[in-house]
């Protein structure tokens, strides 16, 4: 069987990464292999607006300790993993699509050769303007001033696979990411 590929989906806070890859997985082709998007587990309390699986700090130590995560990083004084189970998806030939930081991709790269990186790209006033709709922090929040510093130092990522504007129409974006997608995708069975 083919071995799996793996897609690090990137892009600052705001920028519409979770939008996108929403849209793509509803309108996916039921003639293709499905896509897997492991939820990814973050040191903070759930939040509405971004699904993942929430532990305290002392839980994310003890499973990092025991190898269960695949990917690591620590950003924004939170600590995030990916579990392993991507590692099974990917032996078993599924295409994978995992929203990160850009600061691990030398360390996937390492472990995940073949992997690709998609930068969704938004202009920096835009991206304030979508942080602060989302309202996961207040504005006065140590948070959400880094996630507005790191927004505006972090405006491209050229070794990036594929870039997808994500300032305008949100099916724009969504077509070419899953034209992206469909280009590595095998038929189902």
């Amino acid at each position: 069987m083919k071995k799996g590929l793996l897609f690090l989906l990137i892009g600052n806070s705001g920028s519409g990464k979770d939008s996108i890859l929403n849209e793509v997985l509803s309108s996916w082709p039921q003639n293709m292999a499905p896509i897997k998007v492991p939820q990814r587990y973050i040191t903070r309390p759930s939040h509405k607006t971004e699904p993942f699986l929430s532990v305290s700090p002392e839980e994310f130590t003890k499973m990092k300790t025991n190898n269960e995560f695949s990917l690591t990083w620590h950003i924004y004084d939170l600590d995030y993993g990916v579990p392993k189970t991507v590692e099974n998806w990917l032996s078993d030939g599924i295409m994978v699509v995992v929203n990160v930081s850009r600061t691990i991709i030398p360390q996937a790269r390492q472990k995940f050769p073949n992997l690709k990186v998609i930068f969704v790209k938004v202009p920096f006033e835009i991206t304030l303007d979508r942080i602060k709709s989302r309202g996961r922090e207040a504005e006065n929040d140590e948070m959400f001033k880094e996630r507005v510093k790191r927004a505006k130092k972090n405006q491209n990522f050229p070794d990036a696979d594929i870039i997808i504007d994500n300032s305008g129409d949100l099916q724009i974006a969504v077509k070419i990411f899953r034209e992206y997608l469909l280009s590595f995708a095998q038929k189902s069975e």
